[in-house]
């Protein structure tokens, strides 16, 4: 994957030039944890980039929860535009308003095809998309529980997970259909991919 990136110089400058963005807005607002800041690359930008390798052709519409600094949306966004074209909106939703900002200034310096929506999850109920998306935000039944107003019948849900992600599916209510794609950036982690049904 990262060869397969690197190749593709257009969408490797623009990732490069997200990631310096991403270090100069760390000193202001907490985009990554401290011990990140050295490896953005590995252990953010590439592991947010799998993501996009697994979502489905057909995608219009991707809604991305707790956004934060835009892993890993903003990945999928820049791998999207280079390698698609342009052929899906983005809606990241991020409460944090300094957050926002600094995923505006992204956008405009980046020129992704991106909507910031600044409130909570809950209080978002206008939104109905094809994939839906999550990093490090909270536990799969809260995940899907945020999930519902957001889905149609053929939506996925992509979520990263870490180690925990069998744990956490135990205490999951309601009978889903998922699959572990094991993680190419994390031999702990994986993509926990949802198909919503009825």
């Amino acid at each position: 994957m990262k060869h397969l990136i690197e190749n593709i110089k257009p969408a490797y400058d623009a990732l490069k030039k997200y990631e310096i963005l991403v270090c100069k807005w760390q000193k202001a607002v907490n985009l990554v944890s401290k011990k990140d800041v050295s490896v953005i690359w590995e252990r953010h930008i590439l592991d947010s980039a799998q993501v996009y390798f697994n979502i489905q052709k057909t995608a219009k519409i991707l809604v991305d929860l707790g956004s934060g600094g835009g892993f890993p949306a903003v990945v999928i966004a820049i791998l999207n535009k280079y390698l698609k074209g342009n052929l899906i909106e983005f809606y990241l939703i991020e409460s944090d308003n300094k957050k926002c900002i600094f995923l505006q200034e992204v956008s405009r310096e980046l020129d992704l095809n991106i909507t910031i929506v600044n409130k909570r999850i809950e209080c978002v109920n206008d939104l109905k998309c094809d994939v839906l998306t999550s990093r490090g935000l909270t536990s799969v039944e809260d995940l899907l529980c945020y999930s519902k107003p957001f889905l149609k019948s053929s939506s996925e849900m992509l979520f990263l997970k870490g180690v925990n992600v069998i744990e956490e599916l135990k205490n999951v209510k309601n009978n889903i259909q998922y699959k572990l794609i094991p993680s190419v950036t994390n031999k702990e982690g994986c993509i926990l991919k949802i198909i919503k049904g009825e």
